[in-house]
């Protein structure tokens, strides 16, 4: 077996899309980006939607790029995020634009179901947090709103299953991405058919489940004359884009976490199997598939999503301001004037987000932030407690110490967001790899191919290819305060 191996990872995020070329020479990963564009939603009348169509175009871009370096390769994947899905039949290989996450189209079958279904019902099936978006809600919504347009669907695909559908012409549901939906049964690693049949969801469009890591086959012949690759195969990485991240976490033993930052904050630990409890289900965590059977215990924080809301809607009102001047805008405001819970619902949507920021202030009689420097430090120290809340209440259901945190993903890149965490958890943190979803992607790939023998080695391979930074705690004192602070904050909507 030769010692250096090429890979492509096609990997979407909600806000951009990327196709990286990953070579594994020697136990050292280096990527390099062979594409980037722009990703977000859509307005079709009064629904947000995905334009899949270039999202396809743009990763075809990306493989024409890649073919014009006259590099072999052994695989490509792509990973995604998780909830949304594309309808398709026999003769029809999309059916309908899918719909964004935060499309509106959930709200009241995400009541109607809890009430018909009962909430415990739903979680001890499933092991799922409650989130409006989950495609359980989606698809019910396709039930009595779509009932024409799902009724000639042979099948739904999660986003990136569907991607990897139209290059291998294989339909499947890769583990990591079915657990999303909350429709899959992880004690079972099944779909769970009563919850669905209840539901009057039709059971034929659920597609096979399948492993992380399945071969599906080579790309096919359509997609081989139009980008020019060749002979490579179609893997099933972690399809989902915090599968693949934490498969990359630079982490060993078990006293570890990990924060997947981005646009959303997946804050959690690494289990054998899942764990659904009512204590669990009280405070709405949630078991999602891991590489190798292993299960992802963690809770979504709305991220820097809200920075990103923020950021746009400066820009809108004259104030064009970078990722780096906003970070040393933050770092020389006031500390802890003013704190939000990032998990207020008001925080989930698009809008004016320091208009959303304003109102919670307050309606909890703290400062309004006035200048995106306030604004900002207000959104960093608020995750970063949030962070530490999370973690204790995680430490106190798992019975485990957990003595460090892994951040990786994009958000790692924010020295002052580490910085702040290391601080409020009083905890170190370890940041980086920033590019943690490609590196799981590839490594994902190779260990399905058998250059790699197993996750261990995998992330091996991140701690000597990548520098992780290290940040230990300062002021824990002023933070521990500020923790009960945030602790005490009672706003409603």
């Amino acid at each position: 077996m030769k010692n250096d191996h090429c890979y492509i990872a096609c990997d979407l995020g909600a806000d951009s899309g990327r196709v990286i070329l990953g070579k594994l020479e020697s136990g050292w990963l280096t990527l390099e980006e062979i594409h980037r564009f722009s990703n977000g939603p859509a307005k079709i009348g009064d629904s947000l939607r995905w334009d899949i169509l270039r999202i396809f175009e743009e990763l075809k871009i990306g493989l024409r790029k890649f073919a014009d370096k006259n590099i072999s390769a052994d695989s490509l994947s792509v990973d995604s995020w998780g909830v949304d899905y594309v309808l398709v039949n026999a003769r029809q290989p999309m059916l309908g634009l899918p719909y964004h996450y935060r499309d509106e189209r959930t709200e009241k079958p995400y009541e109607e179901v809890q009430e018909r279904m009962g909430r415990k019902r739903i979680f001890f099936e499933t092991g799922i947090q409650f989130m409006p978006f989950n495609t359980i809600y989606q698809l019910v919504s396709d039930v009595k709103y779509n009932a024409d347009l799902l009724a000639v669907a042979d099948q739904f695909l999660l986003i990136g299953d569907y991607l990897n559908f139209l290059f291998s012409g294989v339909a499947c549901a890769e583990e990591s991405l079915a657990s999303t939906t909350q429709l899959y049964n992880p004690k079972t690693r099944a779909w769970a058919k009563k919850l669905i049949h209840d539901l009057q969801i039709p059971e034929s469009i659920f597609p096979k489940i399948v492993a992380s890591g399945e071969i599906l086959g080579a790309v096919t012949p359509v997609i081989q004359a139009e980008t020019g690759i060749s002979g490579i195969q179609v893997v099933t990485t972690c399809s989902h884009d915090t599968g693949a991240a934490v498969a990359a976490v630079p982490a060993e033993g078990k006293d570890w976490a990990y924060l997947s930052s981005g646009t959303w904050s997946l804050i959690g630990v690494e289990l054998p199997e899942p764990l659904i409890n009512e204590t669990v289900r009280e405070h709405n965590f949630t078991n999602e598939a891991g590489y190798g059977g292993t299960t992802r215990f963690l809770k979504n924080i709305t991220g820097l999503w809200i920075l990103q809301e923020s950021k746009r809607a400066w820009a809108s009102d004259g104030h064009h301001l970078d990722y780096s001047e906003i970070e040393r805008l933050a770092d020389e405001s006031e500390p802890f004037r003013s704190l939000i819970d990032p998990n207020n619902p008001r925080f989930l949507k698009p809008g004016n987000m320091p208009g959303k920021i304003a109102d919670y202030c307050r309606e909890t009689n703290q400062p309004i932030p006035e200048t995106p420097g306030q604004v900002a430090r207000c959104i960093y120290e608020s995750l970063a407690i949030c962070y530490r809340s999370m973690l204790d209440l995680m430490e106190g259901i798992i019975d485990r110490k957990l003595s460090r945190l892994h951040i990786v993903g994009g958000g790692s890149q924010s020295s002052l967001l580490n910085q702040f965490a290391a601080n409020a958890i009083g905890r170190p943190v370890f940041a980086g790899p920033v590019e943690a979803t490609a590196c799981g992607n590839v490594l994902i790939q190779s260990l399905a191919l058998g250059h790699l023998p197993d996750l261990a080695a995998a992330r091996e391979v991140v701690r000597t290819s990548f520098p992780i930074r290290k940040y230990q705690p300062e002021f824990i004192e002023e933070w521990r305060q500020a923790l009960e602070r945030f602790q005490k904050l009672k706003v409603v909507g």
